[in-house]
């Protein structure tokens, strides 16, 4: 096993991660997942918290004048059909743990067993925040909301990544994660037949410029060298071969890692929708939904989660690049937002397999993960923690930034 944990604890964490896997729950319904982790909590005389329907917070107990070290899992499931044919695999139709919450889940009730073992050395409080609807983007606002961060001075999470080896820790300063809007456009032009196009307004041709014009805007204005996307992945329109539809609509995703970029992405799509609007005399509306911002490990708490790395898994298990730039969105940048943290990647490969990847009917993890998250969770929190005493994790939040 890479980390040093005793095997009935990683015996626990794989029962434990195995039962969510069968049972997964869709973002604000994980309701059994909820109360499994009540129960374990009760297991080791935690105290607790429900402050959402779904999604718990407890606290391992610490110097009252420092501020909590915060670790969080998220604990949502997507809809997906399982087809891994493993002998855990999701009883639930349409219902999948396919990006490894699960297992993120089990880490942390592994790494509370962890610091409960060394809670008389512990020179701040830890606070365990497990929580809902991450593929939504929105559990981490609403848990904040909520007062998850309330006397928080730091916070640390990660994710499993089948990019990187079992037993390796990636921490990085820098952007890790994209910003996610999404958007929605609609087209009302005039209905008519199709052999008398010139009584129309033409609803499908307009959209159809609006989906080739919005290819150009990252290839065309925005630098290569900073990563960005503008999708469209629906477009609705027409009921019958010879009718002219007279309305449409479309919808998409933004995807940008600096702030500046993700503006003008959005002012360059409202550009284009004002512009064939005008074209072909079409009523054209757009509405942009805001996202997550984009996630950016910052200061001193990414040393100290790479030195968590180091001491719990060894120096040569710690990575400080990542291969390419990741587009993905993930909500734990809006508590980066409030307080100092670093959000990992923890390495989960299969052995002599790259696998599926996330997100995958088919996805899979090298369970061994779940040993090197949960040593390095408690490893940061414990060195978070002395940061947070000594005053050595001073750092600005990045407060009100979109």
């Amino acid at each position: 096993m890479i980390a040093s944990i005793q095997p009935s604890l990683f015996e626990r964490m794989v029962a434990l991660r195995r039962d969510l896997h069968r049972h997964p729950e869709l973002s604000w319904q994980e309701h059994r997942t909820t109360e499994r982790l009540v129960s374990e909590l009760d297991r080791l005389g935690l105290s607790y918290e429900r402050p959402l329907p779904t999604g718990v917070i407890a606290e391992i107990e610490g110097p009252p004048d420092v501020p909590s070290v915060a670790i969080r899992a998220d604990i949502d499931a997507l809809p997906i059909q399982e087809e891994t044919g493993l002998a855990y695999a999701s009883e639930i139709p349409g219902v999948m743990h396919a990006c490894g919450h699960d297992a993120h889940t089990a880490m942390l009730v592994g790494a509370a067993e962890l610091l409960l073992s060394r809670r008389d050395t512990l020179s701040a409080p830890v606070r365990l925040i497990f929580q809902p609807a991450e593929e939504l983007g929105a559990g981490a606002k609403s848990m904040l909301e909520a007062g998850a961060l309330s006397g928080v001075g730091a916070i640390f999470g990660g994710h499993v990544d089948r990019h990187y080896p079992t037993g390796t820790v990636v921490a990085v300063k820098g952007t890790v994660n994209a910003s996610t809007d999404a958007f929605r456009i609609s087209i009302r032009g005039q209905q008519g037949h199709a052999a008398r196009p010139h009584e129309t307004v033409d609803a499908v041709v307009a959209g159809s410029l609006i989906v080739m014009a919005v290819q150009t805007i990252v290839s065309r204005e925005i630098d290569p060298t900073h990563p960005s996307v503008v999708s469209i992945g629906r477009f609705e329109a027409g009921s019958a071969p010879n009718v002219i539809a007279g309305t449409a609509s479309l919808a998409g995703t933004i995807r940008a890692q600096e702030l500046e970029v993700r503006d003008h992405l959005r002012r360059s799509i409202a550009r284009i929708c004002e512009s064939v609007g005008q074209l072909h005399e079409a009523d054209i509306k757009l509405e942009i939904e805001e996202g997550t911002p984009p996630l950016v490990d910052r200061g001193p708490m990414v040393d100290v989660a790479r030195s968590a790395a180091e001491a719990a898994l060894g120096p040569d298990r710690v990575r400080s690049v990542v291969r390419g730039a990741n587009m993905g969105g993930e909500d734990f940048s809006w508590y980066l937002q409030q307080v100092p943290g670093c959000y990992v990647r923890l390495g989960a490969r299969l052995p002599d397999s790259a696998g599926y990847p996330a997100h995958s009917s088919r996805f899979e993890i090298d369970e061994e993960v779940l040993a090197s998250g949960a040593a390095w969770f408690a490893e940061v929190a414990v060195r978070g923690g002395c940061a947070l005493a000594t005053g050595d994790a001073a750092e600005p939040a990045l407060g009100g930034a979109r």
